[in-house]
């Protein structure tokens, strides 16, 4: 993969600054840009973009028009392009926001769509969702009717609650509803490009409020496209993983707690040592009078440093049981040392979960490396 460099190095900030001269020439020579890889170093990749869109904001002295009308020329022709666009979409979102003038925000906008096609101008929407939301997130809505996929596409990406790289917009974690509409009109979108970036939005917004994602989901489900389906398995994906069983009803599971009967999990050793295996084994019953479709998991309470348990889901299997049919699963859980997570010893507990639905504990003890643990010996 490309390093920050590589994206946003020297070659192409001094390859911006040329083109900036031929498309505007100005008396500094765009200078201010040209000397800007200096300040790199080890920066990341979204802080070379804003680096290098300040540098840019100094040689037009934060003058919004100067800088519109230089990048529209620049953009006549194919040589602004790339990740060059980054830190231009930046500059240009800065001047038009601080400048207070209404016509300047709205031209921003224009000229951030006008951008987009050559790399995209999700980053540098943030600026102007934190400086007005409502009046952005009316001209995103707009967008979302536009012949250009990339710029249908930024209407739902620079929108996104959580978008990766991308500065945090509190008004959207505050209200992830908002953004709704949006998704709305997009989400039966012909470009993959622009259903895939809905499905991310609407996982984002899944973290956020489960109920508005799923239920939003489960609106579109209704009246289902072609592409509807996968759109809604791949925006369903941090529900599903976490058991939500409205998420997984939209993919395709079924059954509730009541049409099921679980026996275990029964172990085959309440002691487990540091580094050994957990195994145990479980048997599901289909007691309802329908065929269930099953997401099988099961839950570890591992017991954390401050003495309190925390549970973690893991699959295990999927199963479509007819009325009547019963099923048996099995599972070794290691707790051999891994790098992610620190293993403590004493009480633990393991539970199955299906389609969502928790059942019953079964506990058991990680032993200590060198033995029982000091709170074993003790009871």
């Amino acid at each position: 993969m490309p390093t920050a460099d590589e994206l946003i190095g020297p070659d192409v900030v001094r390859r911006l600054a040329a083109v900036l001269q031929e498309a505007a020439p100005r008396a500094s020579r765009w200078q201010a840009v040209a000397d800007s890889p200096a300040l790199l170093g080890p920066l990341g990749l979204s802080d070379r973009a804003r680096t290098v869109g300040e540098a840019l904001l100094t040689d037009c002295d934060r003058d919004y028009e100067e800088l519109a009308r230089a990048v529209r020329r620049a953009l006549a022709g194919p040589e602004l392009a790339g990740w060059m666009i980054w830190p231009v979409s930046e500059a240009v979102a800065v001047a038009a926001t601080i400048s207070g003038s209404g016509r300047h925000f709205d031209d921003g906008l224009d000229l951030l769509a006008r951008l987009t096609p050559r790399l995209t101008g999700e980053f540098a929407l943030r600026t102007f969702l934190l400086a007005d939301l409502d009046r952005t997130l009316a001209t995103a809505l707009a967008w979302t009717g536009s012949a250009d996929p990339a710029v249908r596409r930024l209407a739902s990406e620079g929108t996104r609650p959580k978008l990766p790289w991308a500065r945090q917009v509190p008004a959207l974690n505050q209200d992830p509803a908002g953004t709704v509409p949006v998704l709305d009109r997009l989400y039966t979108d012909a470009s993959p490009d622009v259903r895939r970036s809905v499905a991310n939005h609407l996982n984002d917004i899944s973290r956020l409020d489960a109920a508005l994602a799923a239920g939003t989901a489960a609106r579109w489900a209704r009246e289902p496209r072609a592409t509807t389906g996968a759109l809604v398995r791949h925006a369903m994906r941090t529900l599903v993983k976490q058991g939500d069983p409205a998420a997984l009803e939209l993919v395709g599971f079924h059954g509730g707690a009541e049409d099921l009967k679980v026996v275990g999990p029964l172990l085959a050793e309440t002691d487990v040592p540091m580094g050994g295996d957990l195994v145990f084994t479980a048997r599901i019953t289909n007691v309802s009078a329908r065929p269930v479709s099953l997401a099988v998991d099961y839950v570890v309470h591992h017991l954390k440093a401050n003495g309190r348990p925390a549970p973690k889901v893991f699959k295990l299997a999927k199963r479509e049981l007819a009325p009547g049919e019963s099923a048996e699963v099995r599972r070794s859980h290691s707790f051999r040392p891994i790098t992610t997570r620190v293993y403590y010893p004493g009480a633990h507990a393991v539970q199955l979960q299906v389609n969502g639905h928790r059942f019953d504990l079964a506990d058991f003890r990680l032993l200590a490396a060198d033995g029982p643990s000091p709170r074993a010996a003790g009871e």
